[in-house]
């Protein structure tokens, strides 16, 4: 699930909007605002039903929000970092640093976010049966019911058994317990991901035939995003299988050349790119050697051209601190997810005893070790991006 703009960062988590949320944001005030309740309680001002929309439709917003955090708390809890989370028309996907080791933490992590759903929708009952007894203006009433329903009916569509939602992980995390096989749970949770998602892609457009009615549109449109996300994490698990049992260690770019922080923009371009920095991304070193942060040719680039003879590579680089890392002992399938969300598309690895620089982990690095591991067992390979080689 792509994000198309950053919200902002929530106990660390960094959390992004898809555009489809946008969409249904506006879908849901339109809705509200010209159709439930302007019907349901006529003679108030358009201004009451619009201004209701509109809240209705950051609190179910919010709602998703809570069901991902939900997520993310339980992650943690279970000794899981995660890395962002992605928010989309009808729920999130929370990108975690690591697998869940156990069916059981699997189960925890993914149950956890349809149960907070119900419980909002519980909340948001009483509360509207709580408004009615006090006398409180229809409009207000019939809107915090609207939130109690769908709040419901978002559990009950991500309790749904196909990737990627919430009820795929419950599939993946009961057939890991019969199997003992996570590889073969993820790619059977994956395949039925894209089978209800072709489901909904056909039954929204005979829907628009029978009916004429373009609201099935949007369930075909939901059902193109169960198709596209399923896919991906089918790939994803196909690529965790080829990788597993390697380490960190094993495919890194070891003692790469670094830039001291110190170095102007105009120096360093005027001995690349076919002197020593012959890279495009380059670890970025202070007086004593320690690693400080990550510079790329990209951000080079944006530094306008008369400012490069004062402007020095620590003034342009990520920071270490912002920087995707990692440890040397690290499983590499547990690195993918900080690769692939890594705007330098870099991770560097520290020695976790003194955070010495021991190496770079790039695509490049990871396609190479996926390349010659098929090579030496004699499979079709894929890339770290999922894609046939």
């Amino acid at each position: 699930m792509k994000a198309t703009f950053t919200l902002g960062r929530i106990a660390g988590v960094r959390v992004a909007v898809n555009w489809s949320v946008v969409v249904i944001f506006w879908l849901v005030t339109v809705s509200l605002a010209e159709g439930r309740l302007a019907h349901a309680y006529p003679g108030y001002s358009t201004a009451t039903y619009w201004g209701l929309g509109f809240a209705v439709a950051v609190v179910f917003v919010a709602s998703i929000l809570a069901h991902e955090l939900a997520h993310a708390v339980v992650a943690r809890r279970n000794g899981i970092e995660v890395e962002d989370m992605t928010l989309w028309m009808l729920g999130g996907v929370a990108r975690l640093k690591s697998e869940a080791r156990t069916p059981g933490a699997e189960l925890r992590i993914a149950g956890v976010g349809p149960l907070t759903s119900v419980l909002l929708g519980i909340l948001f009952g009483l509360l509207a049966g709580w408004l009615g007894v006090l006398a409180v203006p229809g409009p207000v009433v019939e809107a915090v019911a609207w939130l109690a329903g769908i709040n419901i009916l978002l559990a009950l569509f991500n309790s749904i058994p196909a990737a990627p939602l919430d009820g795929g992980r419950l599939l993946r995390a009961a057939l890991w317990k019969f199997t003992g096989n996570p590889l073969r749970a993820a790619v059977i949770a994956a395949a039925a991901g894209r089978g209800f998602g072709w489901l909904l892609v056909i039954y929204g457009f005979a829907s628009m035939l029978v009916t004429g009615d373009f609201s099935g549109l949007w369930t075909a449109l939901i059902g193109g995003f169960m198709i596209a996300a399923a896919t991906a994490e089918g790939q994803q698990a196909q690529l965790r299988g080829t990788l597993a049992g390697i380490t960190v260690r094993q495919v890194m770019t070891p003692d790469p050349v670094t830039v001291p922080a110190a170095t102007t923009v105009e120096q360093f371009l005027a001995a690349a790119p076919f002197g020593h920095y012959r890279h495009t991304a380059f670890p970025v070193v202070g007086p004593d050697g320690t690693p400080v942060g990550l510079v790329t040719a990209a951000r080079i680039d944006r530094t306008p051209s008369p400012q490069r003879a004062t402007t020095t590579l620590g003034e342009v680089m990520c920071p270490i601190g912002e920087a995707a890392t990692a440890s040397p002992d690290e499983p590499v399938s547990d690195v993918l997810p900080r690769l692939e969300a890594a705007g330098e598309r870099r991770v560097l690895v520290l020695d976790p005893a003194g955070g010495r620089l021991l190496g770079i982990v790039s695509h490049s690095d990871i396609n190479r070790a996926i390349t010659w591991l098929a090579a030496a067992r004699g499979t079709a390979r894929t890339d770290d991006r999922g894609e046939a080689r």
